[in-house]
């Protein structure tokens, strides 16, 4: 069977063209039906690993989707919450500018020195897991008014947290093209 349709490649596949429906949820002010669907994403993000793990179907091409399909999902959301004033707009600019450059690190270290790994680090998935958490806090506030005390707090969490992991990744990055040049 290829790689694409085993069914942990399949729920991600799941999660990606969910992002457009929750994407035109949240352009249409329907916030209770983009929580539903963020929350069955995550869901799918969840399930995907588990998955892959219960019936060693772990592959490559899940090793690369499964962080596509979470950064598409949160970034489009990020960038909605901008748009739509749910947000403060230097938190979408620090979530968004931080996988760019993220992205653009892992591009040039292997473009410019062969380096293909570049796992993710303990502070990398405490910041997604942040961003996650502000991403339904924000979309349950939009669409139940529930805790906006607690759903600030998670605002300036996931700045501290995303500041720090793309500080870190930063000078991780450096440090390894240091080390291939030698």
């Amino acid at each position: 069977m290829p790689q694409l349709f085993r069914p942990p490649n399949l729920l991600t596949c799941v999660r990606i063209v969910l992002t457009p429906v929750i994407v035109l949820a949240l352009m249409r002010n329907d916030c209770e039906r983009a929580f539903w669907l963020s929350l069955f994403a995550g869901f799918t993000d969840a399930a995907d690993g588990y998955l892959a793990r219960l019936m060693g179907e772990s592959s490559r091409l899940g090793a690369y989707l499964d962080p596509i399909a979470d950064k598409l999902l949160l970034t489009a959301l990020y960038i909605c919450f901008g748009a739509a004033g749910l947000a403060p707009l230097w938190l979408v600019y620090l979530v968004v500018g931080r996988d760019a450059m993220i992205l653009s690190l892992v591009a040039a270290g292997y473009l410019w020195k062969g380096i293909r790994d570049f796992p993710p680090s303990i502070w990398g998935k405490l910041s997604t897991l942040l961003q996650i958490a502000t991403a339904l806090g924000v979309i349950s506030l939009c669409s139940f008014g529930v805790a906006p005390g607690v759903v600030q707090v998670l605002l300036y969490a996931t700045a501290a947290a995303t500041f720090w992991s793309g500080l870190h990744y930063f000078l991780r990055a450096v440090a390894s093209i240091r080390y291939v040049s030698r």
